[in-house]
């Protein structure tokens, strides 16, 4: 079971999927503290509601100083909308999911309805979601899992991102699992 930071944005909807993932032992995870670098979010008020600790801290260094306090496993990026520097010990230990099928509709800037925009004007047939570890590059750490979703010729921007999230909420708790079962080093001695 993996000791879990979860870092936040926003609204905490990936949150929710995470507890209600623990609560019914579907997700082979604790979180032991979330934090947000944006103050006063919901998703800090629904951490605070499932009993975690929740703070705000505006930076990554004053994240890590809070995460000091923790044991800690893996620190899980939820939503959050800014590049993270990891402590030290943790450096290969961040996990992000990304709202596309990296390497297409990724890297800086690429977040949220930017890459669902860009991926109806490309006309894509497909999407899906990747969650991968994090380094300090935007969407460039290993890959632990990707996940399809099928797009309609009509499809509207917020159909592409519900139909996307629905997947996240199913790919990032099972990538979380294949990292508990085979290590965090398994996935980062398979690519060059």
């Amino acid at each position: 079971m993996l000791k879990m930071a979860v870092l936040l944005s926003g609204s905490g909807r990936t949150l929710d999927n995470f507890h209600e993932g623990i609560q019914d032992g579907t997700l082979a995870g604790e979180i032991q503290v979330v934090i947000s670098n944006v103050k006063d979010v919901l998703g800090l008020t629904k951490a605070e509601k499932y009993g975690y600790p929740a703070f705000h801290a505006a930076d990554s260094e004053k994240t890590n100083t809070i995460l000091e306090k923790y044991d800690i496993d893996i620190i899980c990026l939820a939503g959050y909308l800014k590049l993270y520097t990891p402590p030290a010990g943790l450096e290969r230990s961040v996990i992000n999911i990304h709202p596309s099928l990296i390497p297409s509709f990724c890297g800086d800037g690429f977040y949220g309805d930017v890459v669902h925009r860009a991926v109806k004007a490309r006309g894509c047939t497909v999407s899906g979601c990747t969650v991968h570890f994090a380094d300090e590059n935007y969407d460039e750490g290993p890959i632990i899992l990707q996940k399809c979703v099928e797009i309609g010729y009509d499809d509207d921007i917020d159909t592409i991102a519900s139909t996307v999230f629905a997947m996240e909420c199913e790919a990032f708790p099972e990538a979380i699992n294949r990292v508990d079962e085979k290590g965090v080093d398994f996935f980062w001695q398979r690519v060059a």
